[in-house]
């Protein structure tokens, strides 16, 4: 069976897993997945990942991340779906919580923080915001 949106399963399994305090979850690999959760370890989200490749698609296995037996990640919100699109200028790219949380954004440059699209002066598809 066809999924129609890996980043939503992706963005799920990551929320479930941490309400349900495990302390690994395993998602199935891509290259936009691969940047999503490379940017929630560079910002302190999560502890690590590691790429578990085999002879067909690979598997992601992503170390969550706690705080005094709470999860780091409080939200984890889609914002663009796939049947509808929002695109941000790098005016318009939203601030989540005042800066304590980050947007993921899809730009020409790649896959970026809310901050670093700014501070290149792009814009692009907000992916998800993360507090």
């Amino acid at each position: 069976m066809t999924m129609t949106d890996p980043v939503s399963d992706l963005l799920t399994r990551i929320r479930n897993a941490g309400a349900a305090k495990h302390d690994f979850v395993d998602v199935p690999s891509s290259k936009l997945k691969l940047e999503i959760v490379r940017i929630l370890k560079d910002e302190g989200y999560i502890s690590n990942f590691i790429l578990n490749k085999d002879n067909r698609q690979g598997m992601i296995r992503i170390q969550l991340r706690y705080a005094r037996k709470a999860p780091v990640i409080t939200s984890l919100e889609r914002i663009s779906r796939p049947g509808c699109r929002v695109y941000k200028g790098k005016d318009d790219i939203p601030s989540i919580l005042g800066g304590l949380g980050i947007c993921i954004l899809s730009t020409s440059h790649g896959v970026l923080t809310g901050k670093q699209a700014k501070e290149k002066g792009l814009g692009g598809e907000v992916l998800c915001s993360v507090s």
